[in-house]
């Protein structure tokens, strides 16, 4: 069953709780696709009265924001034996070769790694754990992430909302735009074909007429 379809089947609390708990834990460092659930529930909320789209918003922030920050503390008590034991776990996500390039995006932009990494599928799971294993200062990690997960959940969830609304309201005149449009066929092709048939009907008076009006004129 596709996302948004299984969503639609739930309560507005399962949710947002639903939306919070995927994203926290991939914020967290396990592989999820927090993205794709958020995309799912924002484009259900431009549908669905239930889901209001601003808490919706918010329960994404908290989730990210929260998750990112216990991912955070669990690198700082680990450290690289939590990263080796994640590679040996999921080595499709914490590859040496994907903690590396990790690892030098931390290095080349600090704090800002936290945050554009949010915007990043690979960097989203990562940033969390990997700040605590640099040992970043909490209050730079905090900063970034808390700014990263408004402007990545927040932002995707109105993007997302806007969109579905717009295209839900295109589709409604459509649908009407495509009724006048057969209507307008319809009558177009009744009157094109009367007026065939009209001319028909005089070539075809206009072919009788002329071998009556030929004995007159021989008779003349």
């Amino acid at each position: 069953m596709h996302v948004q379809e299984w969503l639609d089947t739930v309560p507005a609390a399962a949710v947002y709780a639903v939306v919070a708990l995927v994203i926290g834990l991939e914020s967290l460092g396990i592989p999820l696709p927090g993205e794709i659930v958020l995309v799912s529930a924002a484009l259900l909320s431009s549908q669905h009265g239930g889901v209001n789209p601003v808490v919706l918003g918010a329960c994404a922030t908290a989730g990210a924001v929260i998750g990112d920050s216990i991912g955070y503390a669990i690198g700082r008590r680990g450290g690289r034996p939590l990263l080796a034991w994640l590679g040996a776990k999921f080595p499709r996500h914490f590859s040496e070769g994907h903690i590396a390039t990790a690892e030098r995006s931390f290095e080349k932009w600090g704090m800002w790694a936290v945050f554009f990494g949010r915007f990043v599928a690979l960097l989203r799971i990562f940033a969390g754990p990997l700040a605590g294993v640099l040992h970043m200062p909490y209050w730079k990690f905090l900063t970034a992430n808390l700014l990263g997960g408004i402007a990545w959940a927040g932002g995707t969830t109105a993007v997302i909302y806007y969109v579905g609304v717009v295209a839900e309201s295109w589709l409604k005149r459509f649908s009407w735009l495509g009724l006048v449009l057969a209507v307008l066929f319809g009558l177009g092709s009744l009157l094109v074909v009367k007026r065939k048939a009209k001319r028909s009907e005089q070539e075809k008076a206009g072919a009788e007429a002329k071998p009556e009006a030929e004995p007159a004129a021989a008779a003349e």
